[in-house]
Parts: structure tokens; sequence; C-alpha cells
């Protein structure tokens, strides 16, 4: 999903003007690559919420700028609660980019109905494709992961044109035995070991009483 964002660009950076910028609803931004030099942009913070929300990656820029860009990076506050920062690099839509989407798992895993948890391990991966093609998500069919089985990134569901970057082997999702049924197959497990035998003195065989 592309997001269509209102630009309008900045003569002022440091900290004093950022700081008005966030008084009025606006989020700083820097528009950089492609060889051309950098622009510093505002975004209203509202749109910026909305890229939150559909996890786009990819935005069309209007106002005082036109370009297509990727979401490069998101500076947060110090409780991770607002964007503070930009960072957005020029891009043509068909050429190829590396980004980080998220995972959605669908479905209900037997191991589920035979006393199992389902465990999600990742709750992302890296992928490759063109600029103009990037999935919201990459689906992950959990239906058939049995108690004690797992599903790896090569499992997701790939979108034509669309290569994982992450390890193939990379464990996405597991069910696993509760805790309390773990513990009690460990106990149980050491109750009927045979005890070790620890000799005192270490002496040998030979030794003299």
């Amino acid at each position: 999903m592309t997001d269509v964002i209102q630009a309008t660009k900045r003569d002022s950076t440091g900290t004093a003007a950022t700081i008005r910028l966030r008084r009025n609803g606006l989020v700083p931004a820097v528009l950089y690559g492609h060889g051309e030099s950098n622009e510093h942009l505002a975004i209203p913070a509202t749109q910026v919420k909305g890229l939150l929300r559909h996890h786009s990656k990819m935005i069309k820029l209007t106002g005082d700028v036109n370009e297509n860009a990727l979401v490069s990076e998101m500076q947060w506050d110090a409780l991770g609660i607002e964007v503070l920062h930009l960072d957005l690099i020029r891009v043509n839509l068909k050429e190829k980019v590396d980004v980080t989407v998220p995972i959605e798992t669908h479905g209900e895993a037997v191991g589920t109905r035979e006393g199992g948890i389902l465990l999600e391990n990742m709750r992302e991966v890296d992928i490759r494709c063109s600029a103009g093609a990037i999935p919201e998500s990459l689906v992950l069919d959990v239906n058939g992961l049995h108690l004690g089985e797992h599903a790896t990134a090569s499992d997701l569901q790939l979108p034509e044109g669309v290569e994982l970057v992450t390890d193939g082997d990379a464990v996405v999702a597991h069910v696993e035995a509760p805790r309390a049924e773990q513990a009690d197959e460990e106990a149980t497990d050491s109750i009927g070991a045979e005890p070790e035998v620890i000799s005192k003195g270490g002496g040998g065989d030979d030794e003299e009483a």
C-alpha cells in the first residue's frame, strides 16, 4: 500500500526548530538518495499515524515535492509512542529494495487442540522486491502444525516477485506443551534416573585401607 503524504519544505533545522514543528502537529523528515540533494521536510503528524496504521513502507510525497519514497527509518520518543523524525529514500517504483514486513498467522494450529500452545518466534522478516510491489505483510498458515512441530520462514506465502532475505530455516512459530506439563515430565525423568555414585577421596582401586 502506498500512502499519499503532504510534505512542505522547511528552511530551519536544529533542535529548537524541530520542537516548534512538533508543537504545530508536524513531524520533521529528511528526503535523500539517487544522488540528489537532501530535502528537509515537514509532514503532518496525523498522516504519519496513518502510515503506522497501514504498515506502509512506500509513500507518495505531494505538495512542495513530488517524489516516490521509501520509509527508511523512524526515530521514536523515549516511550516509543510518538514518531520524532522520519528518514525517507527516493526510489523508482521498479527498482529492487530490501525492506522488513510483518508476519500474519492464519488458521488454528492442530497442536492447540492437542493441548499445546502456539508461540510466535518472529513478528517480521526481511524481503527483497520492487519498490512498487511491497506487500503489507506475509502470511503464515499454521493450520497443519502439530504439538512439537514448527514453521520456518521458508513456509511463508511469498507473492510473485518477492524474495526472502531472512534465513529460510529461521523458526517463525512453533507449538509446545504448556510449561507446567513440561516441568512434570522433567520431574518424572529425574525420578526414574539412576543416582550418580561419587567416590570419596578420589583414590584408585589399589589404594590400601
